[in-house]
């Protein structure tokens, strides 16, 4: 396996989708890493030749990824939390922070459903 930025890569994989396996690398990114990098995205990372690693490795480089972006994330959300904004505080509650509604769904971010004693079912129709 490939080391890019402490991440191994997939060596069977195309070089395209295992850059996809770094933290902050989507698939648009990736391919524009392979076009800066001039190499072609449909090639196998075990094909590679080390100059070709290596101008990935640089453009990969020039990018915030992984744990500088971890880093940027949560002190994002640290600084929204204090300043005491819409969006702190959904997140100190652990609700939906981009509009979606909450009185149903929303079970990924509020995790397993609580039982209400007494709360009776209101009946609609």
């Amino acid at each position: 396996m490939a080391r890019i930025v402490g991440v191994d890569i997939p060596n069977d994989k195309q070089v395209g989708t295992s850059l996809t396996y770094i933290y902050g690398i989507g698939r648009a990114t990736a391919l524009k890493v392979c076009e800066r990098a001039k190499v072609d995205s449909t090639i196998r990372v075990k094909d590679l030749s080390d100059e070709q690693l290596n101008a990935v490795r640089s453009e990969v480089s020039k990018l915030r990824v992984e744990g500088d972006l971890r880093r940027a994330v949560t002190m994002d959300i640290k600084r929204l939390s204090e300043i005491g904004s819409y969006r702190g505080i959904r997140h100190r509650r652990g609700l939906p922070v981009r509009g979606q509604r909450t009185r149903t769904n929303a079970r990924t971010r509020k995790g397993p459903k609580r039982t209400i004693a007494n709360k009776k079912q209101v009946s609609k129709g």
